[in-house]
């Protein structure tokens, strides 16, 4: 090969790169909330045996219980810009990318990126086993769900969280996950009472996960709510 023709396919190399931006094939195995406080850990996977079921029962027996509450006033933007970067104290905040791309990046797999833009990458849902070969033309396939909704934090006093607050829970990778952008439209704004993940070996990590985050900004859930998770991890 000539010195011409290897500078022609170095530069050619070079703009693949540039148009399809970085790939990684790093498998992202999924972790049972019990380990994984931080949310740092990608994904959602199933706790299934007896001790585990029951550190997830104590778990969800602290929970504090009040009656619904009434939407009134809320707004997206209450919780401050979407996907905003600039939460003052959860993992990933002002790292430069906007959190939804934070979160497709922990949780997939076979990345294609562009910076921090994340282009492409392959998903397998925890909500319905699907696995999602994504790309960003195609954005809504893939939705980051807001494991407790956060119109369900505004009905349960998250109108008179300070703004900080309010900025972290909407930006928390403990409260985040990616998943069938159908699922999540279904489930909406709901608790545990209207809705669980169709999955059904998924649920009681799922509610788990939905706890967890209650007990980290002390969000009170109706007692139907906490029946409903109580059921799922007998």
């Amino acid at each position: 090969m000539s010195t011409r023709d290897a500078v022609a396919l170095l530069a050619g190399a070079v703009l693949i790169v540039s148009l399809f931006g970085n790939t990684t094939s790093t498998q992202a195995t999924a972790a049972s909330p019990l380990g994984n406080t931080t949310g740092t850990r990608p994904g959602l996977a199933p706790i299934t045996t007896g001790a585990d079921k029951k550190a997830a029962a104590t778990l969800i027996k602290r929970l504090r219980v009040k009656e619904r509450g009434p939407k009134t006033g809320y707004e997206r933007t209450d919780y401050g810009d979407n996907w905003a970067d600039t939460a003052p104290g959860v993992p990933y905040a002002h790292n430069g990318c906007r959190t939804r791309d934070d979160l497709l990046a922990r949780d997939g797999r076979d990345l294609k990126r562009a910076g921090c833009t994340v282009l492409a990458l392959r998903l397998t849902d925890p909500y319905t086993g699907r696995v999602i070969d994504w790309t960003k033309t195609n954005a809504d396939e893939i939705q980051v769900d807001h494991v407790i909704p956060l119109a369900y934090g505004w009905r349960q006093g998250a109108r008179r969280w300070p703004m900080t607050k309010r900025l972290d829970f909407a930006n928390d990778p403990l409260n985040l996950l990616p998943v069938d952008g159908d699922a999540n439209e279904q489930k909406d704004g709901s608790g545990p009472a209207g809705w669980l993940p169709p999955q059904r070996r998924i649920r009681c990590a799922y509610v788990t996960r939905f706890a967890q985050v209650a007990l980290k900004y002390d969000v009170p859930v109706t007692q139907a709510d906490k029946s409903a998770m109580l059921a799922q991890c007998r």
